[in-house]
């Protein structure tokens, strides 16, 4: 539950103060919450209500055998299976410069050297144990849905890390866990027709994890947004 005596914050104060966590305590989350916080996300807009995406949550004993079944899958050297493009199939360089000063901001803070590529393999791994957070939440689409229903669904996904934040939780999403989409489709016996997108860890932040320190910048407005008659 919330802490008591938690402030919600505003809208603004809560995608300021919001960052992707990837040291958890292990408070369990109490289903009410993780519910209401569910609720929050459907209410996101999307084309003609269509209401795009699903959401499995996890905590305990399902939690720990998707987990496994993911940590076993990479132990055995299964092979990767995309189910559909997360990032442009060639990087432009100005984009893969920000996706290496992120890795490198996380890395430096773990004290993993950037030429200590086992060090870094088990800390991106650790995506699949949901960084040991207590919920963990599988998201989904119908593979039939067009791109504007993943941006729909992207809509729903930003209102629940709003709504687990104004609660006094901390998330992390999870794209890697589409690169075992079919190990996540065996685990949960989720239906053929659904593409697993990403996974979310939901719990509380541990503040004196060294991960937790890490904030990636953002571009400032000049740079991405143009005013008009103003």
């Amino acid at each position: 539950m919330e802490a008591s005596g938690h402030r919600a914050p505003s809208v603004s104060e809560a995608l300021a103060q919001r960052r992707s966590v990837r040291g958890f305590l292990p408070e369990p989350v109490t289903r009410d919450t993780v519910e209401a916080i569910l609720t929050d996300a459907r209410r996101a807009p999307s084309g003609a209500n269509l209401q795009p995406g699903r959401f499995v949550a996890l905590t305990g004993s399902p939690l720990k055998a998707l987990s496994d079944a993911l940590a076993e899958a990479i132990a055995d050297g299964r092979p990767q299976v995309a189910q559909y493009s997360y990032f442009p199939k060639k990087m432009p360089p100005e984009l893969k410069a920000r996706q290496r000063a992120a890795g490198y901001a996380l890395y430096e803070a773990l004290g993993i050297e950037k030429r200590d590529l086992d060090g870094r393999r088990r800390q991106f791994d650790r995506n699949y144990r949901f960084f040991d957070a207590p919920v963990g939440i599988v998201v989904t689409i119908d593979k039939a849905m067009g791109k504007g229903c993943f941006m729909d669904l992207g809509m729903a996904i930003m209102a629940l890390l709003a709504s687990a934040e104004g609660r006094g939780l901390a998330t992390c999403g999870l794209g890697a866990l589409a690169h075992y989409g079919d190990v996540v489709h065996e685990a949960l016996d989720l239906p053929e027709d659904e593409i697993v997108v990403c996974g979310i860890a939901l719990g509380r932040a541990d503040t004196v994890h060294p991960a937790n320190a890490v904030r990636t910048a953002r571009e400032p407005l000049e740079v991405f947004a143009e005013m008009r008659g103003f």
